[in-house]
């Protein structure tokens, strides 16, 4: 069958900040470069789920194997799946075991917290726990103060990014937050692709793979009068995790490893996962959904536990390391040189209307783009619009 190409929707396109100048060089290879769905249709795997996101990808954690996506590199806002960052550049960096005490601004930060005070000392690995169970905003500053600042955590943060070729993001914050901290998608982003890439590189170390699955945790907290009458010094509250697709949880997934949630009213519902079933493991990702993302990531997820191993993977999660190198792996094998996604509609490299015409003049452009790279093994390949 032919490739066939779509854009994304026109709502997805307006959260998108614009793309770089058209280039060969697509990380993960070529065909990532679309902002519609691309998928290898095969004999007996059924059709990709159709979910109301902006962005998603399924991948083989593996062997990096991309196994589908709509508009990969399509940069979002991230909301809290940033803290998926914060805590790959930062476990490596602080002694879990040492006290911090926060600021009062980092206490006053808005949107969800876990109730610090600057009255106390906690435990990096707390804030930790804060963070990535119940996306504490106060913890993921206060981590930010620990690394010598918020600034520099996100020069920290970028650098990361840029190690493992996630360069599509741009950390602004070290939460998430967006509008309150006057952040737009231009100066905070991040897509499908390299929360993909994030989650995968954080889940080969312990510490962080034991945040992401806590569930329940007493967070220390100063102790109330009945505490300290009995002699006690600290205090403390039960937190819980807001993944609640952990085992036990009211959506828990079967084989469920770990996963980071976010939203934003600017970002809408945005998530990562990952999980582990019959010795092998699939990686999701979405950006700005319509509603809470776990039913839309269990789809995600059985889809790439019945495609993995069937379908021809359309491009590559590339391993950290030299970013030419890394384009170059993640381009062997998949679809020849397309543009790569553009949120500007004169730098589309297919804009097409709808129905029968659209369809028609979408085939006519794509086989002079494969005509001129004078790559046909493309024919197997097929990109159908999630609209």
């Amino acid at each position: 069958p032919a490739l066939v190409a779509a854009p994304a929707a026109a709502a997805g396109r307006a959260a998108a900040a614009p793309s770089a100048a058209p280039t060969a060089e697509t990380v993960g290879g070529p065909l990532l470069a679309s902002r519609g769905i691309v998928v290898d249709k095969a004999p007996g795997v059924p059709a990709v789920p159709k979910i109301k996101a902006a962005s998603w990808l399924i991948a083989d954690a593996d062997t990096g194997e991309v196994l589908a996506a709509k508009d990969p590199h399509g940069r979002y806002l991230p909301a809290s799946t940033i803290k998926t960052l914060t805590a790959l550049t930062l476990i490596p960096k602080l002694d879990p075991n040492r006290l911090v005490r926060p600021s009062q601004k980092a206490c006053d930060v808005e949107g969800t917290k876990v109730g610090l005070t600057p009255k106390m000392r906690y435990k990096v690995s707390d804030l930790f726990h804060a963070m990535l169970m119940m996306s504490a905003n106060d913890a993921a500053f206060t981590l930010a103060e620990a690394d010598g600042g918020v600034r520099k955590t996100l020069a920290d943060m970028n650098a990361e990014a840029k190690r493992i070729n996630a360069h599509d993001t741009l950390a602004g914050s070290p939460n998430g937050l967006d509008r309150d901290l006057g952040l737009t998608v231009r100066t905070q982003h991040t897509s499908a692709y390299d929360l993909a890439l994030i989650l995968r590189e954080g889940m080969k170390n312990p510490d962080y793979r034991r945040y992401m699955q806590a569930i329940d945790i007493k967070f220390p907290a100063p102790p109330t009068k009945k505490e300290r009458k009995k002699g006690k010094k600290v205090g403390g509250y039960p937190i819980h995790t807001h993944n609640h697709m952990l085992p036990g949880e009211r959506e828990a997934y079967p084989g469920m490893l770990g996963g980071k949630n976010g939203y934003t009213i600017a970002a809408k519902q945005t998530f990562v996962a990952e999980a582990r079933r019959g010795g092998h493991t699939i990686v999701i990702s979405l950006m700005r959904a319509d509603r809470p993302p776990s039913p839309y990531a269990a789809k995600l997820l059985d889809w790439g536990f019945a495609a993995r191993g069937k379908v021809r993977p359309v491009g590559a999660l590339v391993p950290p390391g030299d970013a030419k190198q890394a384009k170059k792996d993640g381009a062997a094998g998949v679809l020849p040189d397309a543009p790569p996604a553009s949120d500007d509609p004169s730098r589309m490299w297919l804009l097409v209307g709808g129905g029968a015409a659209g369809a028609l003049l979408a085939i006519a452009v794509l086989f002079v783009v494969l005509r001129r790279r004078r790559r046909l093994e493309a024919a197997r390949f097929r990109d159908v619009s999630g609209r």
